[in-house]
């Protein structure tokens, strides 16, 4: 007798191949794989302020006050797809193989897409009349002539907001529509000596460096909007126990009844995204048409 068999090791071991490839979400968020379900992140709410002395006088204790946020992991994305015993045996253990890099590449794309949809949680940049580019929430059109305004603009109120010590520490980031890629491209190109040279003979790469920020490009953004700011800062919490794991059912359920003859496969992943207070500033919704 031989029977047809279904590794969990390896399926896992190629999930996870996908599921570890490096993405924009985790380029740009702080990005936490942990089995806790609240993560915490206090902070100074009310901060003391520096007084004047006067020599030979008591000087009198300030007070400050602690605020805790919190972010709780509670919902989770999942995907599961069944094979009949006979495709298994018949297709062998290559179609399987490419079915958890699938698996794997929809959870990725699915993560992408929900860091991109909570534009709410980031600070509005817009056309603040005339053109002008700054913290509003009118849309503008991204252009080859206004592109570099764009990036210096979000420079500028990070260092408004004081973030020169993140900006520093971690570097800036734009999640650029493809087309506004294009005209990122194009502007590259046009410009400067040796930078220009070697977009024109190379071409420039996703996540390249150019005007003192990184360059991303993706596919999910929510209509309208684009995400740029400082690197590490918005939160992604992950379960670790969960993510690039697989469950497989042996004969499940059918929809109508009975059981049905294979191999059902499952993965899930639990996340949840989280804006802090304290950092909001610094990242950005820009506005576009």
């Amino acid at each position: 007798m031989v029977n047809t068999l279904v590794y969990k090791e390896e399926w896992v071991t190629k999930l996870q191949s996908r599921l570890k490839r490096p993405t924009n979400w985790k380029e740009v968020c702080r990005v936490d794989y942990t089995n806790s379900r609240v993560l915490n992140n206090p902070y100074m709410s009310t901060t003391p302020s520096i007084q004047n002395g006067t020599r030979e006088t008591a000087f009198t204790f300030q007070t400050f006050a602690l605020t805790n946020e919190s972010i709780t992991i509670n919902v989770y994305r999942e995907l599961g797809v069944f094979m009949d015993r006979a495709d298994i045996a018949q297709n062998g253990l290559n179609v399987q193989m490419d079915m958890a890099n699938r698996q794997g590449q929809l959870m990725n794309e699915k993560i992408e897409n929900a860091m991109l949809a909570s534009h709410a949680d980031w600070t509005n940049i817009g056309d603040t009349g005339g053109g002008a580019i700054g913290l509003a929430s009118t849309a503008f059109t991204v252009s080859a002539g206004n592109i570099d305004d764009i990036i210096r603009a979000v420079k500028r109120e990070i260092r408004v907001a004081n973030g020169k010590s993140e900006m520093e520490e971690n570097g800036i980031f734009f999640i650029w529509r493809p087309a506004d890629f294009e005209l990122l491209e194009a502007y590259v190109q046009a410009n400067g000596f040796q930078t220009a040279d070697n977009a024109l003979r190379e071409g420039t790469k996703e996540g390249f460096f150019y005007l003192g920020a990184y360059h991303y490009y993706s596919n999910d953004h929510t209509s309208g909007h684009i995400f740029a700011g400082v690197k590490k800062l918005y939160h992604l919490g992950i379960c670790r126990s969960t993510w690039g794991q697989v469950s497989f059912i042996e004969n499940p359920a059918g929809s109508s009844g009975g059981v049905l003859s294979g191999t059902g496969v499952h993965i899930r992943a639990d996340f949840n995204f989280k804006a802090w207070n304290v950092t909001t500033p610094l990242y950005y919704d820009i506005n576009v048409n």
